[in-house]
Formats: C-alpha cells, structure tokens, sequence
C-alpha cells in the first residue's frame, strides 16, 4: 500500500479545499494510505472528511505573516520540521507555504507533486518562496508540477520555467453527491417574478463582485427584473453592501452569507454568474453545470474549458465590468 500525503495551508471554505476533500475521500483506501496535513488546523471542509482519511495539522490558529515567517527557513527544514514519517508520495495541494515545505523533500525514495490553482501572471510574485529564482530552483524538485487547467500551465511556464514535468488535472466532484444535496429545499425562496441569479465565493476582490453590483445597477435601471444572490463570506463584505445601499439596491442585490449547501440554492436559480478577475478552474461554474444551470463567466482561466471555445455551454465574457454586462444582457434578452 502507498503512504501518500496531501499539504494544504488550511481547510477554510474555498474551491481549493471543497476539491482536495473530495479527492482524497474518493481516493482508493485499498490501494492508497492518505494522510491530509493542514498546516493550520481551521476551516469548514475539515468536517466533511471521510474516517479512513488521517488527519495531521502543524498550528491549531492561523498566525499573522505567516508566509513571512515560513520563508525565513529553508524547505529542507520546514520538511523535516513538518514531515516526521516516510511518504511514497507528498503533494503540495496550493501555492505558497505548503509547495515551499513539500519542496524540501530530500527522500529520493518520495515522489513530489506540486498542484497550481491560480494563474500566476505576476513576475514580482514568488509563490512561497523568498523570490522568483528561489521558486525556479525549488520547483524543479518536483517530478510533477499539475495544474487545474491550460491557462494555469501556460501562465506556469512563462513565469517559472517551462522545462518541467507539467500536466493540467481538471477538479473532481462529486456529482451525484451534489445532485442529492440541490435537491433540499430552501429556507430563503427565490422570487418567481424575478431571473434569479446566484453567484458562490469567497467575498474577495478578486472574484469581482464590486463590478457586478454595478452591472446589476445598471441592467435593473433599464428594466430587467433580477435579483442577485451572493453565498459566501470575506474582508470586503462590509465595503460591498456600503456600495449596495448608496446604489438602492439592496432589495435585489442580496448577501445571503455562508451555507455548508450551497447547491440547494444553485440548484434552483435561473442563472449562475462567475464575476472574477481570476480563477484556476471554477469549483462553483462546475458544479452549476453538474446542476443543470445556465452560466455567464468571465473570461478567467477554465472559462473556455468548461463553458466551450464558442459559448457551447455558457457564455464567456471579456474580463471586465462591460463585458460582465455585455453577457449578462445577451443570456437575460434572449431566454432560448
């Protein structure tokens, strides 16, 4: 049997940590013996791991500056610090500390696997490491870097090196998993006389939801009858809803916070919309389409993949607060 390790920082309510339980519950226990280590041992997903998966965390709270505090060791410490048994294989399921620890491996007998989940577009970025050559030299440590779609690997490369071991892994899921949970009913109703419309992330920056409202604002000023849901929790929360209220739209432009099931909710929507900046492989586009439901993107990494290079199953849209509106008014005129 294999001893196989999965490094993740924690396991908090993003797309990344929902996939990576999935995996390794479905992973083969008769073949594999998996070990999740969560550096910090906080997070909703922690509760949805299967018994036969083993559990290991290094820090019971997450601490401030903390990838700072990583990088000021080298990844040969950190593995021995953080790593104590053999493993026939170690993944680093994120950028960042846990690629900078699985990295360090000195066991040639350990397989390393480094997974890529953003596009990493930056040169000035280091990923975990104290610089981009200190990234290059320690990537190529890996026997294989996998990253969750071709934008992903293509960004890799011109940022890192493209001579290395790179092979694109799209997301698992749980579909009939999922298709059971969208069928609970809902203890907020949508409203029939409304498109409505359902949008599922971290409420960050980077997924775009301060352009949305204002896309809502403007389509609801030209006569479309849409409300606008929004599960999830984040820091910029409190500046959003700010923005909702000087626009008057608070009665349909709606924060309805953080659900352990969110596809109940998706599941009954007329629309899913994706209005981030970027993205890996969206967990939430997947699964709205595991759930039957039309959507608009925009044109992030995975976009294309999932939704077809010719809007086969979806529409894709330019990544921009025009474009957002261009896709939502094209799928909101034209209902075949």
């Amino acid at each position: 049997m294999k001893k196989v390790i999965f490094l993740i920082p924690n396991l908090k309510h993003g797309g990344a940590e929902k996939v990576l339980v999935n995996l390794v519950n479905n992973l083969d226990k008769s073949k594999y013996e998996v070990t999740l280590f969560s550096i910090f041992d906080v997070g909703v997903n922690k509760e949805f791991l299967n018994k036969d998966v083993k559990y290991q965390y290094k820090f019971k709270k997450i601490f401030r500056a903390n990838t700072y505090f990583f990088n000021l060791f080298s990844p040969e410490f950190l593995y021995r610090w953080f790593i104590k048994e053999h493993y026939d294989v170690a993944i680093s399921y994120l950028e960042g500390p846990a690629a900078r620890i699985v990295s360090g491996s000195m066991d040639v007998h350990t397989k390393k696997l480094a997974w890529v989940h953003i596009e990493l577009n930056d040169k000035h970025k280091s990923i975990g490491f104290r610089n981009i050559k200190e990234a290059r030299k320690y990537y190529k440590k890996f026997n294989y870097i996998i990253g969750v779609s071709k934008k992903v690997i293509e960004n890799f490369k011109n940022l890192v090196s493209e001579n290395l071991p790179l092979k694109v892994l799209y997301n698992t899921n749980e579909t009939e998993l999922l298709k059971k949970l969208g069928k609970e009913p809902l203890e907020t109703h949508f409203d029939d006389n409304y498109i409505n419309i359902i949008s599922v992330a971290k409420v960050t920056r980077t997924k775009g939801f301060d352009r949305l409202i204002e896309v809502h604002k403007k389509l609801t000023d030209e006569g479309h009858k849409l409300k606008i849901y929004i599960l999830g929790i984040g820091e910029d929360m409190s500046l959003l809803k700010k923005r909702v209220k000087e626009l008057n739209i608070s009665d349909t432009f709606l924060f309805l916070g953080f659900d352990k099931n969110p596809y109940k909710y998706i599941s009954k929507a007329d629309l899913y919309v994706c209005s981030s900046r970027r993205e890996g492989f969206s967990t939430a586009v997947t699964e709205a389409l595991v759930l039957g439901i039309p959507v608009v993107s925009t044109n992030v990494s995975g976009a294309a993949e999932l939704l077809g290079e010719h809007n086969e199953y979806g529409i894709v849209t330019v990544n921009s607060k025009e474009g957002l509106y261009k896709g939502l008014k094209e799928m909101l005129s034209n209902p075949e």
